[in-house]
């Protein structure tokens, strides 16, 4: 029973490679952003002779979509290292003091401060073109934002609350 028990077991543990492609993916997805933002760009340069409220909110686009693909590669390097293998760079200058760092409860964290980050860039894009925007659409975009505060909050003061707890074997 006991060699089931093991034979079962390294499946299990073999099985994590299935989440690798997942990891991939969000690569090409970044890839694409990488696309989206140098179509952005062109507009940007285009508009330059435009308003500057026009201008500004086509760097704020910019910036969304910067936080965007950090936030991809965060979850892609911390999730791969988290769950599937650590990421060997040996003594690599440009390694990323948090990588091999961030836990899942990290990772939730970083992941609502990025969402609240973007969701704020869209409502300031929102307010540089408040005359576009109905009454009702604008109430939206602050009702979600604000929905997005009260999530992130509740999670920090879960955190909190769950204090120096740290999960996994060896605690």
């Amino acid at each position: 029973m006991k060699a089931i028990e093991l034979i079962l077991e390294k499946f299990l543990f073999a099985s994590r490679w299935l989440l690798a492609p997942f990891y991939l993916g969000l690569v090409g997805s970044v890839a694409v952003l990488l696309w989206y933002f140098c179509i952005e760009f062109s507009h940007l340069i285009h508009m330059v002779m435009g308003s500057e409220g026009g201008v500004v909110v086509g760097v704020l686009s910019l910036v969304d979509l910067v936080l965007v693909a950090n936030l991809m590669f965060i979850i892609i390097f911390a999730g791969y290292e988290n769950f599937v293998s650590k990421i060997d760079t040996g003594d690599h200058e440009d390694r990323p003091d948090w990588m091999g760092h961030v836990d899942f409860a990290d990772l939730k964290m970083k992941l609502i401060s990025s969402i609240i980050a973007i969701s704020g860039i869209e409502l300031l894009k929102a307010f540089v073109n408040v005359a576009t925007l109905t009454d009702h659409d604008l109430w939206w975009k602050v009702g979600i934002h604000v929905t997005f505060l009260f999530s992130g909050l509740c999670f920090a003061v879960m955190d909190k609350l769950g204090g120096d707890k740290k999960h996994g074997a060896g605690s």
